[in-house]
């Protein structure tokens, strides 16, 4: 927790920018009759039934300090799904970083190990070589940046059917567009300081000798 913490205290740094990622998945949900559009004095109605379609996964890569943030939707969360998000991390996000400083959870795929089955192994090095990850403790997934985030888009953008994958892909890129245009940030203050008073229970307890 102390890591994560001491990483939000660093200043900005566009040679070493502070990135956070995570994901969620999205259930595909289609009408099964047309919603009747909203009127005056009465609101868009929608029929209780619907029909799945399967599901997406949406990858959130999110910059705090800068205000920005990409969502890749993908059809799975699969290691190699996780690997091609951090390849579009290094070389289109941020290909003149000198490291990205990434912070993530401990899910199963958000492992360097992942690179290696999705690239060569000269290709995988040297992406790996471009990070510098340090991962949230478990159950600590709220020090997560990106988790913050993503509920900004589940409530914002989210909340409402949506049936088709390129429905959604259309609908989160405008999202990210108006996020970003406005430079939304995340204004954190929760320090390690803090974290040793208000978070004491989990720390060890030292017994005098």
């Amino acid at each position: 927790m102390e890591d994560v913490l001491e990483v939000y205290q660093r200043p900005y740094d566009a040679k070493r920018p502070v990135v956070c990622l995570d994901e969620q998945s999205k259930q595909l949900i289609r009408e099964t009759r047309r919603p009747i559009p909203a009127t005056p004095g009465q609101p868009e109605r929608v029929d209780y039934e619907y029909e799945r379609n399967g599901t997406a996964n949406l990858f959130m890569t999110f910059e705090p300090l800068a205000g920005r943030r990409r969502v890749t939707v993908t059809d799975r969360r699969t290691k190699v799904d996780f690997a091609q998000v951090i390849r579009e991390l290094v070389d289109e996000q941020y290909p003149r970083a000198e490291r990205i400083v990434l912070v993530m959870d401990n899910l199963n795929t958000h492992k360097l190990s992942s690179l290696y089955e999705a690239f060569a192994p000269a290709e995988a090095r040297r992406l790996i070589e471009r990070l510098e990850v340090h991962y949230t403790p478990k159950h600590g997934s709220w020090l997560n940046m990106a988790e913050t985030e993503l509920s900004v888009l589940s409530t914002q953008c989210l909340d409402r059917r949506i049936g088709e994958k390129d429905d959604l892909r259309v609908e989160v890129a405008a999202w990210e567009q108006r996020r970003n245009t406005a430079k939304c940030r995340v204004d954190w203050q929760f320090t390690t300081a803090d974290a040793r008073v208000k978070l004491k229970r989990l720390y060890p307890s030292i017994q005098a000798g």
